[in-house]
């Protein structure tokens, strides 16, 4: 098991808020499911940070392309894997 930090860069404020509960309900799930070890916003607005537990990096991909601020675009992806 891998971490990988997906960084959410924001790209449109006013859409973030719209599309935001979609955002935690995603991710509420996948922390039940033991995926995330840890999330949150940037105190200064520029968005966030989801680290992923993953076995691949394609597995963090592909969870972190299916989070609702990236389908929506209202934030932008950046992932690396990170290493404690």
């Amino acid at each position: 098991m891998a971490y990988y930090a997906a960084i959410l860069h924001m790209l449109d404020a006013d859409k973030n808020l719209e599309v935001r509960p979609r955002h935690i309900e995603y991710l509420d799930e996948l922390d039940q499911k033991g995926k995330i070890f840890a999330r949150g916003p940037f105190s200064d607005g520029s968005g966030g940070l989801v680290i992923y537990q993953a076995d691949s990096y394609e597995e963090a991909r592909q969870m972190a392309e299916n989070d609702p601020h990236v389908v929506e675009q209202s934030r932008r992806l950046e992932l690396k894997e990170w290493i404690i």
